[in-house]
């Protein structure tokens, strides 16, 4: 899953959300240098990336993509999800996504210093395109998908992946209300686990 799903998954607590936010800048063990609750967030969006790539539903949806963008499919079905988590918020949250998005920009902001160096880079960008607001509409996911691909030097060809979004958009639509709600489930349970309220 790609950074609105991550977030929304960590529920109200702000410091699983940073957690579950930063944790593909966080290697190994560097989890352990951050605190409890923040590293609680880096293991559960470990457990959820995990779970994600494994589940057959995503596995149909990358399959669509995988003639055409080999082993980036994965990380364009984690863009496309989001696109459609955005499009679709009000039958997750009952708040606003313009004004949950802001409320999360803030959080990174009040703690900016626990952020890791890659993550306070991109800040700005994030902040200043409205990354995650923007998700909502085709022309936002395009623009992301342009972002992603130039910095794989243009060789994911991703930018393109838009057309498949149009083509297949049901299909894809489909799929990830059928996947998220498992997801949701799956999350729900993986915060109820002991390693989760372990606090040595």
């Amino acid at each position: 899953m790609n950074f609105l799903a991550h977030i929304y998954l960590s529920g109200n607590n702000d410091k699983l959300k940073i957690g579950n936010f930063i944790a593909d800048s966080i290697r190994g063990k560097q989890y352990l240098e951050y605190p409890l609750e923040i590293q609680k967030g880096i293991i559960l969006h470990r457990h959820i990336d995990t779970y994600t790539d494994s589940h057959l539903t995503v596995k149909l949806s990358k399959k669509r993509l995988y003639e055409n963008y080999g082993h980036y499919a994965g990380v364009i079905v984690d863009i496309l999800y989001d696109h459609f988590l955005a499009k679709n918020w009000s039958a997750y949250s009952d708040i606003p996504l313009e004004e949950y998005v802001e409320e999360f920009y803030d959080l990174l902001e009040d703690n900016f210093e626990v952020l890791p160096v890659a993550v306070q880079k991109m800040y700005p960008f994030m902040t200043q395109d409205n990354w995650l607001l923007s998700y909502a509409s085709i022309e936002g996911i395009t623009k992301v998908l342009e972002g992603v691909n130039r910095r794989t030097k243009n060789r994911s060809k991703m930018n393109l992946a838009v057309v498949e979004l149009q083509e297949f958009y049901l299909d894809f639509e489909k799929e990830f209300t059928s996947f998220f709600n498992e997801l949701i489930q799956f999350t729900q349970e993986e915060l109820h686990q002991p390693y989760m309220h372990n606090t040595k």
